[in-house]
């Protein structure tokens, strides 16, 4: 049995591996043996171990160790250095990764009116990924945890979190957690900056998770903010076909 020291002191469990089919000291269950999965070719053409993962409560005297999953691959010869490796780098390649921070959307779009409420919201989702990382199978699970929003007036909200979510349509122009007025017209550029918490697990080994959070920025949503007209008229349209805003009026819009 080997122990996996690549696991971060949050996690509440720790982890070891042992051989596939291994009874213990130097006996093999030989049936097993006979279905014992095929490590051969792997990353880089090299050769694997077939192994089970164990868990255990960390810190617990007296705890036992428990299947946790497998069987898998696994692929070095020295797993713990190369876990340690991508323990440190991690949270670089996290933030490397080309997670989709989501899509703004905004109600009305794209012209909403000045001093009404504009309602913002995120469409984003768990994304997850398969990297290599010093010749290990690295999967990385990325989940939104938190939104800043931009809304180009000079305006920041967050991080908070809240995504927002949509209005039905005869709704619209009423406050909402992400909702925004603007004071000005004009057009103006939405940004949303996302963080994402992640989870990594090399060669399908237990889920650990990744120290800091990542953020990643969404492309820019252009509003236009128009201004209303309110005038009062003496006539309908039907008493004065031809009072401004009747149909047929020249300098009607």
């Amino acid at each position: 049995m080997r122990s996996n020291s690549g696991d971060v002191p949050t996690n509440p469990n720790e982890y070891k591996y042992e051989l596939q089919c291994h009874l213990g000291g130097g006996d093999f269950d030989t049936p097993c043996l006979a279905r014992q999965i095929d490590c051969t070719n792997g990353p880089d053409g090299t050769d694997g171990i077939p192994v089970t993962w164990l868990s255990r409560p960390r810190g617990v005297p007296g705890a036992v160790w428990s299947y946790y999953s497998g069987p898998t691959c696994l692929y070095d010869a020295q797993p713990e250095d190369v876990l340690l490796r991508i323990a440190a780098d991690i949270q670089q390649q996290f933030e490397n990764l080309p997670v989709n921070a989501g899509t703004v959307v905004a109600q009305p779009s794209p012209h909403t009116l000045r001093g009404a409420e504009t309602n913002f919201y995120a469409e984003t989702t768990e994304q997850a990924f398969d990297v290599t990382m010093f010749g290990q199978p690295v999967h990385v699970v990325a989940t939104p945890v938190q939104y800043t929003w931009n809304y180009g007036d000079g305006t920041v909200f967050g991080p908070q979190p809240s995504m927002g979510g949509p209005l039905p349509q005869d709704r619209w122009g009423e406050a909402t957690r992400t909702s925004h007025a603007y004071m000005a017209t004009g057009d103006f550029q939405v940004v949303l900056t996302t963080s994402f918490r992640g989870t990594y697990s090399v060669n399908a080994g237990p889920a650990l998770p990744i120290p800091g959070q990542g953020l990643f920025g969404a492309p820019p949503r252009t509003v236009s903010v128009w201004r209303s007209l309110t005038r009062n008229y003496a006539d309908d349209c039907i008493t004065n076909p031809q009072g401004q805003g009747c149909p047929g009026v020249v300098g009607t819009h």
